[in-house]
């Protein structure tokens, strides 16, 4: 796309920190909006950019918001509370507010202000448990299992709902789990914190042993988005896109496989439990963003794990266990089975 100016709604997160500074390699302006619940360092290299510009902005407060949009060209909207447990504890009145409503908002002004694109972060959560296990991909029914899931279907249910014909061109990419390091790293994704576990603690605890997940490196994300923001408007607008790829299909023993392989002596004990919650049991196909967006993921699930690793092992993460590295509230359990959440960022909210 010929515009430049490119608006960023929970930029100071795991995604849009990253992002950031990829859209200023690139030459854009880049405007992040943020409520900095979890801090803000990540940004810290890019502040005296003359291209980047932040506002400490809760996206629920429409009023605080708007001014920011003048002559914006397109909006990554990021900010979200993350995961089942975060939208079961503030309840379903908090979480549609974050997820729904504030969506609604910004699409508005995005379109009051002439903006081109509008790229929407989504979940494959919204697939559920896939009928017969067989592989979902963007015409599956929808099965939620989570208030998290149904507040990310009704946003999305919206942009297409208001989408056809708007200046602005809503994009919703449903993205894997995520894994690997950015500048503002997350140890409560299942992969980053297995690795973690194995480390300082020399054992996992695995919860739904059979289940499978699909999981996608962040920085293949942050690619990902780049390019649903680039493509031209008829291929994306009011377009659904998986964002992963087939090879990031995986069970939860084969992610515990290749983590003994590189942090060894790992003990790991398995425990038949359910729990009420965001039940996912899905193989997701992405033919859809490999054949329209040209989307190929680079970094391999072992290769994010080497990365998680090595930045422990060489002190480049120094405090790991700290808090600043989680999204969550503070009374989810530990265990990475129970607080895996799809990738996303926060303004103004928990997070995991």
């Amino acid at each position: 796309m010929d515009e430049k100016h490119v608006l960023i709604t929970g930029g100071a997160g795991y995604i849009g920190s990253m992002l950031t500074g990829k859209l200023l390699q690139r030459g854009y302006r880049v405007t992040v909006l943020d409520d900095l619940l979890w801090g803000g360092e990540a940004l810290l290299p890019y502040f005296t950019h003359p291209s980047f510009r932040f506002a400490k902005v809760n996206v629920t407060e429409p009023d605080a918001a708007r001014p920011f949009f003048d002559g914006v060209d397109a909006v990554i909207h990021l900010a979200a509370i993350v995961g089942f447990p975060a939208c079961q504890q503030v309840g379903p009145k908090v979480a549609r507010l974050y997820n729904t409503e504030a969506t609604r908002y910004m699409y508005d002004f995005a379109n009051k202000v002439g903006a081109k694109r509008f790229v929407f972060s989504s979940t494959y959560s919204n697939y559920g448990i896939a009928a017969n296990s067989d592989p979902v991909d963007e015409t599956s029914a929808l099965n939620p299992q989570s208030l998290y899931a149904e507040t990310k279907i009704e946003a999305e249910q919206h942009l297409l709902a208001q989408g056809v014909g708007a200046p602005c061109a809503p994009v919703i990419l449903r993205f894997a789990t995520l894994f690997g390091v950015s500048p503002r790293t997350r140890f409560d994704l299942i992969i980053n914190q297995f690795v973690l576990e194995a480390m300082t603690k020399g054992e996992l605890i695995i919860y739904q042993r059979g289940y499978h997940r699909s999981f996608v490196h962040v920085s293949d994300t942050v690619e990902g988005i780049i390019l649903a923001l680039e493509a031209d408007r008829e291929k994306v607008t009011c377009e659904i896109f998986n964002l992963g790829s087939e090879r990031g299909n995986m069970s939860k023993d084969q992610i515990v496989e290749a983590v003994a392989r590189i942090v060894p002596r790992v003990a790991v004990q398995y425990k038949d439990l359910s729990f009420g919650g965001d039940m996912r049991d899905i193989r997701v196909r992405f033919d859809k963003i490999r054949s329209v967006l040209g989307f190929e993921p680079k970094v391999t699930v072992e290769q994010g794990i080497h990365e998680v690793h090595d930045a422990i092992r060489l002190g480049l993460i120094q405090d790991p266990l700290s808090p600043k590295y989680r999204t969550r509230p503070s009374s989810c359990s530990s265990a990475a089975d129970l607080v895996e959440a799809s990738a996303g960022d926060v303004a103004g909210a928990f997070c995991v």
